[in-house]
């Protein structure tokens, strides 16, 4: 036992699942289908959009950059996670798991503000369509998906330190499968009162405020839908902006009860299983929700696959 405890001196032990052996087995199957659908499925997405002309639109745009999120977001933990739901070997690195500490809060900052952005073109695209091109141009749309990474990753930078540096009194088991703030505050042996606060301040310029914008934007959104004279055109708005609020909802159900409620406030077990959720479910769902459904994408698919095969049936 003093040798394991020497052995893993510096390192992290995440006991992630360790305490349902039967269930380990189970979580490794499916996680690792789940892990090579989203990693399909979103690569479908970014690829699609960049090898047809037709879609190099903000809409798109926006939508490459949250497939390429929704990638390296699942990259950074689920690896890790079925390497020890594997065997029984539950050590990670310091350095591993600062990493992961860092893109974990990185890029899901990016993401609530990415999803603002998205709200801020659909309001474009249904309340002033005349203007949507001369508002929504390439130089605005680079600015916005900038502004959202250099805040994601600020946010990051200033939380991922002071959590790794919070006194620790030798313990070195994580319980949760992956290197995440809440999990780790709660490892601290000192008062977390003030370190949460700051977390909770944080949260509300990273989380709600983007999240008070977007629903901000779809009241003036369903206010514009209900004057459309046309049911088709109401149909196709309210289709377009559902995708996006159902998005919406798996993201910000999972992470403002996971980082609004830090350090031993919550529920352990369950913050697992949310965690997971918003780790693998919510980015496998993405490309299904947004653009797999889409008949513009789906049209592209066919021509890019068949080629010309299909422009011979036409």
């Amino acid at each position: 036992m003093d040798g394991t405890n020497e052995s893993t001196q510096g390192n992290f032990i995440l006991l992630g699942f360790s305490d349902r052996p039967h269930l380990e087995r189970i979580l490794f199957v499916v996680i690792l289908v789940a892990y090579l659908l989203t990693l399909v499925g979103n690569t479908t997405i970014i690829l699609v959009s960049r090898l047809d002309p037709h879609l190099h639109t903000p809409m798109y745009f926006f939508l490459t950059h949250l497939s390429f999120l929704d990638l390296s977001f699942t990259t950074s933990s689920i690896p890790q996670l079925l390497y020890n739901l594997n065997g029984s070997d539950k050590t990670i690195s310091y350095i591993g798991c600062a990493i992961q500490l860092f893109l974990f809060l990185g890029l899901g900052g990016v993401e609530c503000l990415l999803l603002a952005v998205m709200a801020y073109d659909r309001f474009v695209a249904v309340c002033k369509p005349l203007h949507y091109r001369v508002i929504m141009n390439p130089c605005l749309c680079k600015g916005l998906v900038s502004v959202a990474w250099g805040c994601g990753v600020a946010n990051s930078l200033a939380m991922s330190p002071v959590t790794l540096h919070l006194p620790r009194c030798g313990h070195h088991s994580v319980d949760h499968f992956l290197c995440e703030m809440p999990a780790l505050i709660r490892m601290a042996c000192v008062n977390t009162a003030a370190i949460e606060g700051t977390v909770f301040v944080l949260a509300v310029g990273i989380v709600l405020s983007p999240l008070v914008f977007i629903l901000v934007s779809y009241g003036y959104i369903v206010r514009a839908v209900l004057h459309i004279q046309s049911s088709s055109g109401r149909h196709k708005a309210f289709n377009t902006c559902g995708s996006h609020l159902t998005v919406v909802s798996l993201f910000y159900g999972n992470i403002i009860y996971m980082y609004m409620q830090p350090g031993n406030s919550s529920s352990q077990d369950q913050g697992k299983f949310l965690t997971l959720f918003y780790n693998i479910v919510t980015p496998l769902l993405n490309p299904l929700i947004y653009t797999l459904r889409n008949k513009e994408v789906k049209g592209t698919l066919r021509r890019l696959l068949l080629g010309n095969r299909e422009v011979g049936k036409d």
